[in-house]
């Protein structure tokens, strides 16, 4: 099934595309800065002011002023704590904050420092940030090479609640020590971080308010669960891609009953560290993709009545193990791709009433597999890719009257078969990324005009079946690559106005007069033109687009310069480039 010219939904395409007062116990935050931080956008002020039709506000154009005098201020200590909030984002933003502006923000109460993935952070910068005291509430330096000294420096921001150090590979148990005494901190992320261990984590246990600590791919934790039996606030752990862990520490976590979410994904547990599990009757969301567990470990896992998330996905599980899931009632998200589900396992799935998402992605399932979805009204997205379902067992999906996301990429189905879901009028998105699938089966779903989203990626589709896309005029995602259209089916294309999303990669017949037609979607915000003829004349075309954000031209004959010359005068926000 599939080709060449076709590509799984969850994995990179081959063009590449992978595409932040008071007292001290009165404190709150005085403006929503959770992460990821949202201020207006000055790249452009005409733009914004046109868009919005409206004057900015004072604080706006007290941000954007100062932003571009920075220069000039000593200190920023006597700004209003809501005025220099937003002008440190903004920096941030702008990617103008270095070391002596940072300096400005000494004894400012800075409440969310988001610092996550940006250049040039470093230990003596964390004494500025740890000079925002108490009324520090959230920081995060991902990425950075802050150190056991530079981290010391938040030991006295005492009401830190959200503390996120994601690949910070320079921390170690040293560094740990600076938690103690920040007993109201609730998040806190170590995610791959290599050189935490057991040790370390001893400084956990004074942290008594957390709710939730991913200590995702740290792979030198064992033993240290066991400083967690005391958090009983937690309600998410991720400890996943930690291969260190054992059946032996998932007993220490074993007594937190108030877990809801947890990720144990990739670790050693098996079938009997899933069994102590038992007690954790408020789980709601349970991640063990990879591990080495078996159909035994399912009737523990059917005591989780608040199950509504389950992902066995490589956990090789059989139809004796699906049987025994059949009364979770409450479950919404079901994921068994590559498990070895046959048409016998999916029977057992009739009890679970109020299932919406199923993911069956190659497993071995066929038409007579399909059957034993038909009864499962409530069903809103299917994954049948990669199996052996074909034309026959579409007529069992059509009575799906929820059914909104439907994935038939490498499967056996055919354009004949595509009649039997052209009635579903629910679809918004239809994966269709197969060879077997011609301009004769697009014609046969013109009546889906409810789709917001169509993966023709592999599809054998011509200039003649372009014109039947006219009748989706919702289309906002549309791939379209079989390497057969030319100019002729792009202008077919030209009245999809609201599509935000155009792959056209390795058609190579496309030339210039391709971006003539596309120039009249205004809302485009990506666009892959990968391997085809366009050249420096073409890109006149584009510069209606503004909102084009994304540009694929790779194997085209475009020059770098002519592209600088594109984002100068008319894209201003094309930041993302694909070009060689």
């Amino acid at each position: 099934m599939g080709s060449a010219c076709s590509r799984k939904q969850d994995q990179p395409d081959m063009d590449g595309v992978v595409l932040r007062s008071e007292g001290a116990e009165h404190l709150s935050r005085s403006i929503s800065l959770r992460w990821p931080i949202k201020h207006p956008s000055f790249r452009n002020e005409h733009e914004v002011l046109n868009k919005e039709e409206r004057c900015p506000s004072l604080l706006e154009v007290a941000v954007r002023q100062i932003c571009r005098t920075i220069g000039s201020y000593t200190s920023f200590a006597i700004l209003p704590r809501d005025l220099s909030q937003q002008v440190f984002s903004e920096l941030v933003r702008r990617e103008l904050l270095t070391g002596p502006v940072l300096g400005l923000f000494m004894d400012c109460a800075l409440q969310d420092v988001n610092l996550g993935d940006y250049v040039g952070v470093k230990d003596s910068w964390m004494q500025v940030i740890g000079g925002q005291g108490e009324c520090l509430l959230a920081l995060d330096i991902s990425t950075s090479p802050v150190s056991d000294a530079g981290l010391s420096f938040i030991k006295h921001c005492q009401n830190l609640q959200h503390l996120c150090l994601n690949y910070c590979t320079q921390i170690t148990d040293i560094g740990c020590t600076a938690l103690t005494g920040l007993t109201n901190l609730t998040s806190l992320s170590f995610k791959s971080s290599n050189l935490i261990t057991a040790v370390g984590m001893r400084y956990f246990l004074e942290l008594g308010s957390l709710t939730s600590l991913d200590m995702e791919r740290c792979p030198k934790i064992h033993g240290g669960l066991a400083h967690l039996r005391g958090l009983t606030k937690l309600k998410s752990l991720n400890v996943g891609w930690c291969i260190c862990i054992k059946n032996s520490d998932i007993r220490a976590i074993a007594g937190l009953t108030n877990l809801e979410e947890l990720q144990i994904s990739r670790t050693k547990v098996n079938d009997i560290g899933i069994s102590v599990l038992r007690g954790l009757t408020k789980l709601q969301k349970l991640s063990m993709e990879g591990c080495p567990v078996s159909g035994v470990c399912m009737e523990t896992i059917a005591g989780f009545k608040a199950l509504t998330t389950l992902n066995v996905k490589h956990c090789r599980l059989s139809d004796f193990g699906i049987k025994k899931i059949e009364g979770l009632v409450s479950l919404k998200y079901l994921d068994m791709g590559y498990s070895e589900v046959t048409d016998i396992g999916l029977s057992y799935l009739n009890g679970l009433t109020n299932l919406e998402t199923l993911n069956l992605d190659s497993c071995k399932i066929g038409d007579n597999g399909v059957e034993s979805l038909k009864s499962t009204r409530t069903l809103r997205v299917v994954d049948l890719s990669d199996t052996d379902v074909g034309n026959f067992g579409l007529q069992h999906l059509s009575d799906l009257s929820k059914l909104e996301s439907l994935n038939l990429s490498f499967t056996s189905v055919t354009d004949s078969g595509l009649r039997r879901i052209s009635g579903m009028m629910s679809l918004t998105s239809l994966n269709l990324d197969s060879r077997e699938i011609t301009d004769s089966g697009l014609m046969a779903l013109t009546s889906l005009t409810n789709l917001t989203n169509l993966d023709l990626f592999g599809a054998r589709i011509t200039d003649q079946g372009t014109s039947y896309l006219k009748n989706f005029k919702k289309l906002q995602s549309l791939e379209l690559c079989s390497g057969s259209i030319t100019d002729t089916g792009v202008r077919n294309l030209r009245d999809l106005t609201s599509l935000t999303s155009l792959n056209l990669s390795q058609n190579n017949h496309l030339t210039d007069h391709a971006l003539q037609f596309i120039s009249g979607m205004k809302n485009l915000v990506s666009l892959n033109v990968n391997s085809t003829r366009i050249t420096n004349a073409g890109l006149q075309h584009l510069r209606p687009l503004t909102n084009l954000t994304s540009l694929a031209l790779n194997s085209c004959r475009v020059t770098q310069a002519a592209v600088e010359r594109l984002q100068t005068v008319s894209l201003p926000n094309l930041t993302v480039i694909r070009l060689r």
